[in-house]
Parts: C-alpha cells; sequence; structure tokens
C-alpha cells in the first residue's frame, strides 16, 4: 500500500528512515574531516583597553578574504579598562548557523599573561589545542597546560618597539594576530595586513610592522606533556 501523508508509519519504517538520516549525517561528517572543513573554535582572552574585540574582529576579517565563512563576537560583561574580557570567533568552509557563545574552543588567545592567575583560561578547551600566550619567557606553571599545545610571543616587547600605544598600556593585538596566523599557517600575511589597513587608521603601516615581527618571532613549544 503506498503511504501518504495520512497513512502512520510503522515501527519498522520509522526505524529505517532514522538509519538512513544518521547515515547521511555521518557519510556528511566523513566528508568534511577529509576535505578539512570542520569549524573552528577561537576565544580571545585579555584586559579592557587591549584590543581584544578589536583583535577578534581584525582575524575574521582576514579569514573571511581567505574564503572562510566568520562569526565574531565579544562576551559582555564589566566594561571597564583593565577588566578581563573575552571574545570569540568562529570560522568554516560553509555557512555558520550555530549562534550561542563558544564553551569549547579549538584555540585560545591570551593576551595578558598576568590573567592565567585569576580566569581558567583552557576552561573549555580541546585536547592539544593551541594556547597563544603574550609572554617574554615560559610560564611558571607549565604543568597548567598539560595535553595542550603551547605558544609564546612577547607581544607587548613588540608593540613598544614600533610605538603602538603607551609604556603603561602598549596596543598588542595586530601582533597577536599575526603570531595566530603563523601557528595556523593561515590566513596569509597579505590578509592580515589588508584587514589592518581596512579597520585601524592610526599607525596602520606601525600595527602591519608588528603583527609581521609577531609572525616571524612567535615560538611553537608544542604540545605540553
Amino acid at each position: 500500500m503506498p503511504i501518504t501523508s495520512h497513512t502512520p508509519l510503522t515501527p519498522y519504517e520509522n526505524y529505517n528512515i532514522s538509519l538512513f538520516v544518521e547515515v547521511k549525517k555521518f557519510k556528511a561528517i566523513i566528508q568534511l574531516l577529509k576535505n578539512g572543513y570542520i569549524m573552528q573554535e577561537i576565544r580571545f582572552h585579555g584586559r579592557g583597553g587591549q584590543g581584544t574585540v578589536v583583535a577578534s574582529i581584525l582575524l575574521a576579517k582576514a579569514f573571511f578574504s581567505a574564503g572562510y565563512y566568520v562569526q565574531s563576537f565579544p562576551l559582555f560583561g564589566v566594561e571597564r579598562r583593565g577588566a578581563p574580557v573575552e571574545a570569540y570567533l568562529r570560522l568554516d568552509k560553509k555557512k555558520i548557523l550555530i549562534r550561542s557563545n563558544v564553551y569549547t574552543p579549538d584555540h585560545i588567545i591570551v593576551q595578558d599573561a598576568n590573567l592565567i592567575q585569576n580566569v581558567d583560561v583552557t576552561k573549555g578547551l580541546k585536547p592539544e589545542g593551541w594556547i597563544l600566550i603574550n609572554a617574554a619567557g615560559s610560564p611558571e606553571s607549565p604543568d597548567a597546560f598539560s595535553g595542550f599545545r603551547l605558544a609564546l610571543v612577547d607581544a607587548t616587547h613588540i608593540a613598544l618597539e614600533n610605538n603602538l600605544g603607551t609604556r603603561t598600556q602598549p596596543i598588542i593585538n595586530t601582533a597577536m594576530i599575526g603570531a595566530f596566523a603563523r601557528i595556523m599557517g593561515e590566513p596569509s600575511m597579505e590578509m592580515i595586513a589588508g584587514a589592518i589597513k581596512e579597520d585601524i587608521s592610526i599607525q596602520p603601516e606601525k600595527n602591519i610592522r608588528a603583527s609581521e615581527e609577531a609572525y616571524a618571532s612567535v615560538n611553537l613549544y608544542g604540545k605540553v606533556d
């Protein structure tokens, strides 16, 4: 008997349909894995006044130029200079439909190493995810990053050398996104520079130079055992 919209499905038919849907989903996931098109989520940690939200926007625009769909948004909270700030970035090769906060990031960017003492920056971070920290030297307790991959860049020194911000409040965000581009292998520095030129009207060339210096000098320590 042909099935019409008014004909109830038997349990067997329901099972077959559910199985068919699950198989289709599985095949789609496998294809995404083969193509390397799994969505990436990045969480930024910084303090008010460090340009944390701007960093997420600049990186989003650079990845967009590289052919990605992107989402960039901040976590709204206490908005005062020096207060902890979070921002998020999603990127994928297909349209991004999710609209929630980022709870299990693939990678994190820490613009102020002192935050590590008071904020659980690794919360939800996926195993072997990259942790990029603005720091002049190795962290005091590397065991806190066990199971993750660690990268350090002295973005503060780079910013000061390029006269970005002040000695007490250096502008480090462009250096941080340059270092992150080196970690990920993309976007290209040309796209980073394009995003900086588009969004930063004050000293764009110095900001581009800072991103390039961070790209060249970031230390990739790899997985912490």
